[in-house]
């Protein structure tokens, strides 16, 4: 039938004890609950919205415009040549007849204290530690910065085993400190570590472990954004007390 509605489906994965935050962010996007299945570790939620039409006609248009933007751009680049070779060798003589720069290079302390994303070097992670743990803005940050090192303040949101290990874990972090209450921001994860592997620093360190609720400053390198899960993927570098 001509109009009979088509649906687009998204199955998510949300951490136990996070079901009722991505579900009421899907709803706000225009999906609808189709059905929730519990798990021991991550639930598994399905959701439905009905497809948008394709607008064909402005998409053909667009098509056109980029047709005739590609002639006039060659027809430019063609009459233009000449000058930009002749622009070309003047940049050359003038690149040899400069003096090297007097600034010094960056020393390897400088570097590395650069290269650690925090919320106040870098407006595009401030933004991210506001965002949805289902946003796009996860998938856009974790691949564009896949492999570098962020810093945080943040706290353990939940804290279970990983499979059957009984000193291995799987931790749902998130950024400040409301630890299980934390209801924006992605949800971090460290999956598969121990105690040890967290490298906890400070004046403070639990003599025995570490559970849900506490806070601590993550230093952590950037993994993958699996968007089925709504998970963001870290490993730990360093895990000061807060």
């Amino acid at each position: 039938m001509a109009d009979e509605i088509k649906y687009e489906y998204k199955t998510v994965r949300p951490v136990r004890g996070t079901d009722g935050w991505v579900i009421s962010k899907m709803q706000k996007e225009g999906w609808e609950l189709v059905q929730q299945a519990p798990g021991a570790l991550r639930s598994t939620v399905d959701f439905r919205r009905p497809k948008k039409p394709q607008p064909w006609l402005l998409i053909g248009a667009a098509a056109a415009v980029l047709v005739i933007l590609a002639v006039v751009i060659g027809a430019a680049s063609a009459l233009s040549g000449g000058d930009e070779k002749k622009d070309e060798s003047d940049k050359s003589t003038a690149a040899v007849s400069e003096k090297p720069s007097a600034t010094p290079a960056p020393t390897a302390a400088e570097s590395a204290a650069t290269e650690v994303i925090t919320p106040q070097n870098n407006p595009e992670f401030a933004a991210l530690l506001k965002a949805d743990s289902c946003d796009d803005a996860n998938l856009a940050f974790a691949t564009r910065h896949e492999g570098k090192t962020i810093a945080f303040n943040g706290s353990i949101v939940n804290m279970v085993p990983h499979g059957d290990y009984d000193t291995r874990y799987d931790f749902l972090l998130g950024p400040g400190d409301k630890g299980p209450n934390t209801a924006v921001g992605p949800a971090f994860k460290y999956e598969d570590v121990n105690i040890l592997d967290l490298k906890l620093t400070g004046k403070k360190i639990p003599p025995a472990t570490v559970g849900e609720g506490d806070t601590f400053r993550f230093v952590a390198e950037v993994g993958e954004f699996k968007p089925a899960q709504c998970l963001f993927f870290l490993d730990p570098v360093s895990t000061e007390v807060r």
